[in-house]
């Protein structure tokens, strides 16, 4: 466990295991559909990069960078998209590939921008969800844990860009980020 962690929540092998569910779920709902995964940068990458190799579809995959963060610990409430779609999405069923669903405001606002283009659908997949700092009505269609009101690190989640790599989810020390 990395020093400036004070508990780990799921391990490797949680993870795994519940990302291979998840892709058999979004396999099975969307056999026969053209499938895009929009993978939300940069903490999506990870969840991303394991999903799709568990979903037993053609997929294809675009990315798109969108933030509430800076690099701060705590939510500006104004979303900016540092990088957009260069697809033309229309007639598509789309699935945004997430790494936590905190507020939501940030996937509430892409999400209503990718309806505006004409997919078939628009659905979420998360790999986290916290509930409990939820500032507005949103509800992923696959999701992996719920975690609690910690700063959580790991497996993609970061704090100032640090801790991406860890291959669990653990609590950050509050001593770190405040």
């Amino acid at each position: 466990m990395h020093r400036d962690v004070k508990t780990i929540l799921y391990s490797e092998e949680e993870i795994a295991k519940r990302v291979a569910e998840l892709g058999a779920e979004i396999t099975r709902d969307y056999r026969g559909s053209k499938l895009l995964c929009v993978g939300i940068l940069n903490g999506s990458a990870v969840f991303l990069s394991d999903l799709i190799r568990k979903i037993e579809l053609p997929v294809r995959v675009e990315f798109m960078a969108a933030s509430s963060y800076g690099s701060g610990a705590v939510t500006s409430g104004k979303v900016n998209i540092t990088h957009d779609l260069n697809f033309d999405i229309a007639g598509w069923d789309v699935l945004i590939v997430e790494d936590i669903i905190d507020t939501g405001l940030t996937l509430s606002y892409v999400k209503e921008l990718l309806l505006k283009r004409g997919p078939k659908s628009v659905k979420i997949a998360s790999i986290f969800n916290k509930p409990s700092r939820r500032r507005t009505e949103l509800k992923a269609e696959y999701t992996g844990f719920d975690v609690p009101d910690e700063f959580i690190v790991g497996y993609g989640l970061d704090y100032d860009n640090r801790y991406r790599n860890l291959p669990y989810i653990g609590v950050l020390r509050p001593e770190i980020y405040k």
